[in-house]
């Protein structure tokens, strides 16, 4: 694999990131027009039935507006990148460990990790595999 190729795949890692912190990413260029996500955390089911990028974006939205103060994700570790390149995109796998921050309103920051593996197809994000350390769970790399 080219390094151009792996930089592209890292780069998708990084834009679904953004996403997930409600930046300004277009979903349409990032995800796939037919989505599957598979989380494997516990409380994560209203996943299961997102299928498009507006659904996944209403609810990465209900997801921050349920918990109340801020979530802040950041990707964490070297991307394992397997990708090539196809149609002015890359297709493939990226997966990386990230780090995602909850501090409630006027409470104290808690962290922690998860892996998020995503199967790119020209450059767009169409399945993602998802396992979180959970509530009770801890950090990677802290």
């Amino acid at each position: 694999m080219d390094d151009d190729a792996r930089r592209a795949g890292a780069e998708v890692f990084d834009r679904w990131t953004a996403l997930w912190n409600r930046e300004p990413v277009s979903p349409d260029e990032l995800l796939a027009p037919d989505l599957t996500l598979r989380y494997a955390q516990a409380g994560s089911e209203p996943f299961d039935d997102v299928r498009t990028p507006a659904q996944l974006v209403a609810l990465v939205d209900a997801w921050h507006a349920g918990r109340g103060g801020t979530l802040e994700f950041a990707a964490e570790g070297t991307p394992v990148v397997d990708v090539a390149p196809d149609d002015g995109g890359v297709t493939g796998l990226v997966a990386r460990p990230y780090l995602v921050t909850h501090t409630p309103t006027g409470g104290t920051p808690t962290s922690r990790s998860g892996v998020d593996a995503l199967r790119v197809e020209r450059g767009r994000i169409a399945e993602v595999w998802s396992v979180s350390s959970g509530a009770q769970g801890r950090v990677f790399y802290r």
